[in-house]
């Protein structure tokens, strides 16, 4: 069974995202990387899925669901930069405000739904969200307070969900309009 994780984009990644017009497209691709430029989508593989999450004034929102299709670099990417001045993934650069000049970044290939920030995560189940580590220990969201989320310190990163918090998100992105 495939897992699924939640990365957490911020304000600076959506608003560049906004910008470049890709609200309502489908990112082909996201980024991964060892430094902490960018999230480790390490413990990822092929057919899992990756809930892109973002927090505004509160709020969490689910900005995208895109599952992995492969972590290697394609002819898409583009050519290799020959200095590190060139840019990593010339083919990407539409998407590249989701770490495509990151360093150490490697290319996610990904079939994702649309970019979208009308999508809340309801109070209730921001609280029940659980998470696990390879130890298969749980935890939960830390800063609920009244459904809202008083700081994202606990979503940034790259985390494995449990089965029922990846159903559940599931679930609210299949009932979304």
């Amino acid at each position: 069974m495939p897992d699924a994780f939640t990365i957490l984009w911020t304000h600076d990644t959506c608003r560049a995202l906004r910008k470049a017009g890709r609200v309502g497209e489908r990112p082909p691709v996201a980024f991964s990387g060892a430094h902490s430029s960018l999230p480790a989508w390490s413990g990822a593989l092929a057919g899992d899925e990756v809930y892109a999450l973002h927090v505004n004034r509160g709020e969490v929102l689910m900005v995208s669901r895109m599952r992995v299709v492969d972590k290697v670099r394609r002819d898409c990417c583009g050519s290799t930069p020959a200095t590190w001045r060139d840019p990593g993934f010339p083919g990407h650069g539409d998407w590249s405000a989701l770490g495509a000049g990151g360093c150490g970044a490697e290319a996610v290939h990904v079939d994702a739904t649309p970019v979208r920030f009308d999508l809340p995560i309801p109070g209730d189940l921001l609280a029940r969200l659980t998470w696990r580590n390879r130890r298969n220990q749980t935890r939960g969201l830390k800063y609920v307070v009244d459904g809202r989320l008083e700081r994202a310190v606990s979503l940034q990163g790259f985390y494995r969900l449990t089965p029922e918090s990846a159903d559940d998100l599931a679930e609210l992105l299949g009932g979304a309009p």
